[in-house]
C-alpha cells in the first residue's frame, strides 16, 4: 500500500514546500540518530521523514502521491538489473522460478509517470537565425477531463481486488521433469495493481487518460542548429491513472536555403565574379538573413578561389555572445562567347604586356607543390 507521506511529516495535503521543510526540520531534531544514538526505532523515523520531504518536494512525486500513488515503490519496482530479476541475487531468481519472489515485491501503483515524446518540425534559416515562436500540433495522452485522471466514473477510488487479495500476482503450480514448480505473474483481474475499479470511466474505460491532439507554442532560440532538440517539461505522455506527464522533445530541422550555407556558427555563399571585375575590383550586395543588405568588396587583382571573410556576419552563437563569419567564396567567370569589341579589348590588354602563359611543376604555385596546396585546404 502507498505510504502516507503527509502523515509521516504531519502536514495537510496543502502544505507549502515552507511548511514541508519546517515540518522535516522539527522531525530531524527529535530523531536524528546522533540524537538517539543506538535507537533503532529514532533512526528509521528519521530515515522516513527524510524520504516524505524528498518525495513531497518533487512535484512530480508529489502529484503521484495526491494520485493516491506511492512514486519510490514505482521507482523500487521499475529499478531492475540484469535479465529482468530485479538486480536481485540467486535467491531472488531461484524464487520467481520456485515461489514466494515475485509476490514479494507487492502490488504496483495505478499512477504511473508517463513516458516521453518526440515531435520533428522545419524552420527556415531565416527563422533559425532570429528564433522564432512556433505552433506546433501534437498528439499525446492527456489527464481525461471526465474522470479527472482516477479512472471512475464516479471518481470513487479503487477496490481491493478479489481474484489476488490485493498482491496483485498470483501464483501457480506447474508439473515439470523437476517435479512441481510453482511461478508467479500479473493477476489477470487487476493487471498487477491489486486492485480494481469498479465503475471504469466510459469516456476513457478506467485508464484515467485519452489520447488528445492539441497546439503548443515552442520557442525556438536564435542561433539554433539543424537536428538539435528542445526539452519542453511535462509536456509528454500522461501516464496511467493519470500519473504525471513525460517530457516532450520537439527536433528541428532546417531547410535548404537558396543563397547561404550553414557550418555550425559561419555562413558560407559563392560570389561569381567576371574576369574583369576579378581583375580592377568591384563590388555586390547580398541580403542577409535579417532582411539587412551587405556590400562584398572585391579587391583588384582577387583570384580564382579566393574567400573573403566578413567577421561576425554569420549565425548569432547559441549559448554564448556574439556571431559567427560570413565567408564569400570567389568564383571567377572566365568569357567563352566572345563578341568583336570584346575581343579587340582583350586583345589590346594582351598586348600591353602583362605576362604570357608560362610552364610549372603541376599544382606549383608561388613555390608551393600540389601536395602542399592540399594539406592546406584540408587544414581550414
Amino acid at each position: 500500500m502507498a505510504r502516507d507521506y503527509y502523515g509521516i511529516l504531519g502536514v495537510e495535503k496543502s502544505a507549502s514546500d515552507a511548511e514541508i521543510k519546517k515540518a522535516y526540520r522539527k522531525l530531524a531534531r527529535k530523531y536524528h540518530p546522533d540524537v538517539n544514538p543506538g535507537d533503532d526505532e529514532a533512526a528509521e523515523k528519521f530515515r522516513e521523514a527524510s524520504l516524505a520531504q524528498e518525495v513531497l518536494l518533487d512535484p512530480q512525486k508529489r502529484r503521484v502521491v495526491d494520485m493516491g500513488g506511492d512514486p519510490m515503490e514505482e521507482r523500487a519496482a521499475q529499478g531492475g538489473g540484469f535479465g529482468g530479476f530485479g538486480g536481485g541475487g540467486l535467491g531472488d531468481i531461484f524464487a520467481e522460478f520456485f515461489g514466494g519472489g515475485a509476490a514479494s515485491r507487492g502490488p504496483r501503483s495505478r499512477v504511473q509517470p508517463g513516458d516521453d515524446a518526440l515531435l520533428r518540425t522545419t524552420i527556415t534559416l531565416e527563422e533559425a537565425y532570429s528564433g522564432v515562436k512556433q505552433q506546433v500540433k501534437v498528439d499525446t495522452a492527456v489527464v481525461c477531463d471526465r474522470c479527472e485522471g482516477s479512472g471512475s466514473e464516479s471518481k470513487s477510488k479503487p477496490v481491493t481486488c478479489d481474484h489476488c487479495g490485493g498482491m496483485g500476482q498470483i501464483q501457480e503450480v506447474q508439473r515439470s521433469m523437476l517435479g512441481n514448480m510453482m511461478t508467479t505473474r500479473d493477476c489477470p483481474k487487476c493487471y498487477g495493481f491489486g486492485e480494481v475499479v469498479t465503475d471504469p470511466c466510459g469516456h476513457c474505460g478506467g485508464d484515467g487518460r485519452v489520447r488528445k491532439r492539441r497546439d503548443i507554442t515552442v520557442n525556438i532560440p536564435a542561433g539554433i542548429g539543424d537536428g538539435m532538440r528542445i526539452r519542453m517539461a511535462s509536456q509528454g505522455e500522461v501516464g496511467h491513472g493519470g500519473g504525471p506527464a513525460g517530457d516532450l522533445y520537439v527536433e528541428v530541422h532546417t531547410e535548404p536555403h537558396p543563397v547561404f550555407e550553414r557550418n555550425a556558427d559561419d555562413l558560407h555563399l559563392t560570389v561569381r565574379v567576371p574576369m574583369v571585375d576579378a581583375a580592377l575590383g568591384s563590388s555586390c550586395t547580398v541580403e542577409q538573413l535579417d532582411g539587412e543588405e551587405l556590400t562584398i568588396d572585391i579587391a583588384p587583382g582577387t583570384q580564382p578561389g579566393e574567400s573573403i571573410t566578413l567577421q561576425g556576419k554569420g549565425m548569432p552563437r547559441l549559448r554564448t555572445d556574439g556571431f559567427g563569419n560570413l565567408h564569400a567564396h570567389v568564383d571567377v567567370v572566365i568569357p567563352t562567347d566572345l563578341d568583336k569589341k570584346t575581343r579587340e579589348a582583350l586583345e589590346k590588354v594582351r598586348a600591353a604586356g602583362h605576362g604570357g602563359t608560362e610552364v610549372h611543376r603541376v599544382g606549383d604555385n608561388q613555390g608551393e607543390s600540389l601536395f602542399t596546396r592540399l594539406r592546406g585546404k584540408f587544414r581550414r
